[in-house]
């Protein structure tokens, strides 16, 4: 297989009109061109705006190849993009997707089961790859994610939106992202495994929440279209650092009740006999690709409970503090500091120049 073997196969499978079982599926009446050409045309729809976002992902600083799985990278690829989307209020709409590979990854079975992976969950979402890249690379893999979406005029869902008093809730649970990253780092891995072995069971569990994550792309699309949220971002980094984040954009601050945290139960059930603190990794690990918002208090009545069988857990609230994170734990209160995840964390010289 060549490049050109390999786009056109690209573009049978992604034009392919296969079944989907999604509630989300609308039909793509403004996409005009596709794979085939220079570039995707998609017609401009009169009070609809379009969200863009891109995700670079590299062999051996965002994933290991021996311990992630080619379809599970496929779909890994996606999910975090989606989850931006989601973060913004909008409905995932194409995707353009780039691949570096060093030759004899090209010549393995990868990129079938990566792209397999892929198309599993773009199919979910309707989600229709559109273009992308491919390209030799010496030794590691590369990858660039980018989907587009859209929303209704001024529906997008900004982290520059939460006000004092706005009470502050998370999707889902907490730390098991983080948790099954350390796992995977003490050489933990997903193979066939005893149903009777509850261990098993939930280090099984807690890998899956790092090696497959499930984007809130429901979620996203009720608060936006419903306009429930006044602030919204996606927990990559990790809650510390994102909640940080949100309260830049927003100048204010935060205080979140520490026993409301919704921690994984995997992560409840074997941290505790495996030296890792529960509470710290629901602070600090990143890429549970929870989504983290803010409802003025005159929404909370029209919030539903679950979407898609997700719940959310209200953890706190908005106060006036500019910058100031704090965390309530029993009788006491400590400021919260961004440990989440940095790709370039300031060195302790650099911290000393100021």
């Amino acid at each position: 297989m060549n490049e050109f073997d390999f786009i056109g196969r690209l573009r049978e499978r992604a034009t392919a009109n296969e079944p989907a079982s999604s509630t989300l599926i609308t039909h793509h009446s403004s996409l005009l061109t596709s794979i085939g050409d220079d570039a995707a045309v998609i017609q401009q729809l009169t009070g609809r705006n379009t969200v863009i976002t891109t995700d670079l992902l590299v062999e051996d600083i965002d994933f290991e190849r021996a311990t992630l799985r080619p379809r599970l990278l496929g779909h890994r690829a996606l999910a975090v993009s989606l989850s931006d989307i989601a973060a913004m209020g909008a409905r995932p709409r194409w995707a353009l997707l780039s691949i570096g590979l060093p030759a004899e990854v090209w010549d393995s079975t990868f990129v079938d089961e990566f792209y397999e992976g892929f198309f599993s969950l773009a199919q979910r979402y309707d989600v229709q790859l559109v273009g992308g890249d491919v390209s030799r690379t010496p030794e590691k893999i590369v990858i660039d994610s980018i989907v587009l979406g859209e929303c209704g005029a001024e529906r997008e869902i900004l982290r520059r939106g939460a006000r004092r008093g706005d009470q502050l809730f998370v999707t889902g649970a907490l730390g098991g992202s983080a948790a099954g990253l350390r796992l995977l780092k003490r050489g933990a891995r997903l193979e066939v495994r005893d149903d009777a072995d509850q261990d098993a069971h939930s280090v099984e569990q807690l890998l899956l929440r790092h090696l497959r994550p499930e984007p809130r792309v429901g979620w996203g699309l009720v608060l936006g279209e419903e306009r429930l949220a006044s602030a919204m971002i996606d927990i990559s980094d990790g809650l510390s650092s994102d909640l940080h984040h949100l309260c830049a954009e927003s100048e204010t601050g935060a205080l979140i009740d520490a026993a409301r945290l919704p921690i994984d139960p995997f992560v409840a059930a074997l941290c505790g006999r495996r030296a890792l603190d529960p509470l710290l990794l629901a602070l600090h690990g990143g890429e549970d690709f929870e989504l983290l918002f803010t409802v003025p208090a005159a929404r909370l009545a029209s919030l539903p409970k679950t979407v898609d069988g997700v719940s959310i857990t209200q953890i706190g609230e908005i106060t006036s503090e500019t910058g100031k994170i704090c965390v309530a734990e029993k009788d006491r209160v400590w400021e919260l500091e961004p440990k989440g995840f940095d790709h370039f964390p300031r060195t302790a010289s650099a911290e000393r120049k100021g």
